[in-house]
């Protein structure tokens, strides 16, 4: 059974799928101050905008991001995690989402410049290209990382979006509202305590320009009919 290794705040976060062996830590971005049970660190000034499922918070693709003093699947085996965002322009390369491991001896989460770092991580990202973008996927750990991305599979920029990356102890698959993207095995160790970066990457590099309305983080992988959906 894999547990996450989380603050005594962030339980109020957490949803039980079972009596015995889930768990799942839904984040939900409708204030400015506190999200999953943990304390928010604003950068810039970020907007609470409305989305389909409530408040969602938006990011300006400039300065604007929010950092979090925890992070969840902290020993997981396997995962879960899941995003209903709304991708709004902007920049080729953005990153929107960084769970970093962070390194215990130099305390770093990821490198002071570019974009390659040995830190275990995990990373949502898309690219952005006239009017439409695609999702890029990234896991790292000590035993592998595998990137799953696909320039063939565009989406209009302008709607909500249910995306997600899971992994069941061997493949690695991503899904853009429920639909499978992108599949590759890969070696995986679980990840050490660290923290979340939404809206740039933990080193301020790429920043997103978009709307985030939910993070959902489960300990197993997840069937596609699981998945989180945007309401119609």
């Amino acid at each position: 059974m894999s547990r996450c290794s989380i603050a005594m705040g962030a339980v109020l976060g957490l949803l039980a799928l079972s009596a015995s062996d889930s768990w799942a830590q839904v984040w939900k971005f409708d204030n400015l101050s506190r999200i999953g049970g943990i304390a928010v660190k604003v950068e810039g000034k970020p907007a609470l905008v409305d989305s389909p499922i409530g408040k969602a918070v938006q990011f300006n693709g400039k300065d604007t991001g929010l950092f979090f003093s925890d992070r969840p699947l902290v020993g997981a085996k396997t995962f879960t995690i899941e995003g209903i965002f709304r991708p709004e322009g902007g920049a080729f390369e953005q990153r929107w989402m960084h769970i970093a491991e962070t390194d215990p001896a130099t305390g770093l989460d990821a490198q002071p410049q570019g974009t390659s770092d040995k830190n275990p991580r995990f990373m949502f990202e898309v690219r952005v290209k006239d009017n439409a973008w695609y999702l890029d996927a990234f896991v790292n750990s000590k035993a592998g990382s595998k990137p799953l991305i696909d320039p063939t599979k565009t989406h209009p920029i302008g709607p909500w979006y249910a995306v997600a990356q899971t992994y069941d102890g061997k493949t690695y698959r991503t899904y853009v509202n429920g639909v499978l993207e992108c599949e590759a095995d890969v070696a995986y160790e679980p990840q050490g305590p660290g923290h979340v970066m939404v809206g740039v990457r933990m080193n301020r590099v790429n920043y997103f320009q978009g709307s985030v309305a939910e993070l959902r983080f489960t300990d197993h992988a997840l069937k596609p009919e699981e998945l989180l959906k945007v309401p119609k």
